[in-house]
């Protein structure tokens, strides 16, 4: 099932064309998106990833994303929505037609939430470190890059996927060219210590994770020690556990990393789960 809203207070058909295909943000990947995992009717971090959508416009110079109207398109998916009691929900944002007034795309969309992604939730997964060729500084030094920026520009995300695939893997952890962990295509990396949890700092030009402050909120409230803080890639392979975090992902842990068996982390897995749950 999916619905899908757009930014003027109406129901579109999914199945049919919507976006002009001079649309910048299908021309040149020249846009911004959320993903948002709604349960029972409830989206989870809606405030959170509108100011996420936000900050990414404005890394883009992109006129501000209308709130009010998104937050219309989101109730109206919600509303109209008759699957699953969880699904995912994408919001886009883009700079519109080329050569036209100016004026952006907009639309919310609903979705089912794939069998692969409640399988890994559940079981776990295989990654592989990848190279993401840039340097610790790089973000702060050439902002033009647009790292940490939720565009619509994922072919090096995707291509990266694949490539793990090659490998034999499902996922990606990528790394800086001297060795500190980023992010993953389409997640936020956690390393725990102990008690400790630990994930890296966007200032090196990574998306600040929703889910991942929200296990961190519930956690430190719990007596957790949360930090964020540099990993080196090499702290990975002797963690208590390594977990990527995402809206629609939630919690999932890895298995095996570039070939090495992980340490055994599903009663982990069992306990930050049930904190980030206890957060809703």
């Amino acid at each position: 099932m999916r619905v899908l809203a757009l930014l003027d207070g109406t129901l579109a058909d999914p199945d049919s064309p919507q976006i002009r295909v001079d649309d910048l943000g299908l021309m040149r990947g020249d846009g911004v998106f959320e993903t948002i995992l709604v349960v029972n009717g409830k989206p989870r971090e809606l405030t959170p990833h509108l100011d996420r959508l936000d900050r990414s416009a404005a890394m883009l110079d992109m006129q501000p994303p209308p709130r009010a109207e998104f937050e219309r398109a989101v109730e109206l998916v919600i509303g109209n929505w008759a699957g699953g009691e969880e699904f995912a929900l994408k919001l886009v944002y883009t700079r519109g037609v080329e050569g036209g007034d100016g004026t952006p795309t907009g639309f919310a969309l609903g979705m089912e939430i794939g069998a692969k992604v409640l399988k890994q939730r559940a079981e776990g997964l295989s990654a592989v470190t990848l190279d993401r060729g840039i340097d610790a500084d790089l973000a702060e030094r050439a902002p033009w890059l647009l790292l940490g920026a939720k565009s619509l520009s994922y072919a090096i995300n995707m291509a990266a996927i694949r490539e793990a695939e090659r490998r034999g893997a499902a996922e990606v952890i990528f790394t800086t060219s001297d060795g500190s962990v980023l992010e993953g295509p389409t997640s936020t990396v956690i390393l725990v210590r102990g008690k400790t949890l630990v994930t890296p700092p966007s200032k090196l030009g990574i998306l600040p994770g929703t889910t991942q402050y929200a296990l961190f909120r519930a956690a430190e409230r719990a007596g957790w020690t949360v930090l964020v803080e540099p990993i080196q890639t090499s702290e990975l392979y002797d963690a208590e556990g390594v977990f990527l975090a995402s809206s629609v992902r939630k919690i999932t842990r890895v298995n095996v990393l570039d070939g090495k068996q992980l340490p055994d982390s599903s009663a982990l897995l069992t306990e930050l789960q049930g904190l980030y749950e206890s957060e809703y």
